[in-house]
This record gives structure tokens, sequence and C-alpha cells, in this order.
């Protein structure tokens, strides 16, 4: 156990090195896009989502969303249900559980 201990204590260094390495630029890529990706929307993008929203209303009221190709109408599933994901998941943080409300 002793020996164990003093190997461990010996390669420690080196160890921690080789993660500071490693981590260096996968963390520097993250920080680069989390600074790019992770902010609020700024006033001039605003109006943009807002004529999106009415742009999606509008192909919903027409019909137009049956002339989607297969790939938007794919791609339109999934971020809805990742919007859908997000409310549970909001809603299991609330009330602290899976199941269940306490009342």
């Amino acid at each position: 156990m002793a020996n164990f201990i003093r190997n461990l204590a010996d390669k420690a260094p080196s160890m921690v090195a080789a993660a500071v390495t490693y981590s260096k630029p996968r963390l520097a890529t993250f920080w680069h896009y989390a600074r790019v990706e992770l902010v609020p929307p700024t006033l001039g993008e605003i109006p943009t989502a807002i004529q999106s929203m009415k742009n999606i209303i509008h192909n919903a009221q027409t019909g137009n969303f049956k002339h989607l190709t297969v790939k938007e109408a794919v791609l339109n599933g999934l971020v809805a249900t990742e919007v859908w994901m997000w409310f549970y998941i909001g809603e299991i943080i609330g009330k602290r559980g899976i199941v269940g409300y306490n009342v």
C-alpha cells in the first residue's frame, strides 16, 4: 500500500501536466463557441425572431408546411422535441423530483 502511494505521489505532477496539456486546446475551443452561442439576443435580433414566429404561424394557417422537404420537416421536429424536453427538465428541476408534486 505504501508503495502504491509513493508511486502515485511520484507520478502525480506528470499526470496533472498531461491533463492540462490535453485540456487546454479543448477548453479554448469551448470558450470560443460559448462566447458566440451562449449570449442573449441583441436588440437587432429580436425583430428577426418575431418575423420568424409570424412566418411559422402563417405557414401553419395556410398549410404551407405540407410543402416542406423531408430534411426541413425532420429538423423542425427535432427542434420542437428539444424545446419539449427542456420544458420537462425544467419541470423536474422545479418540483425537485421525477414523480408528482407536494401539495
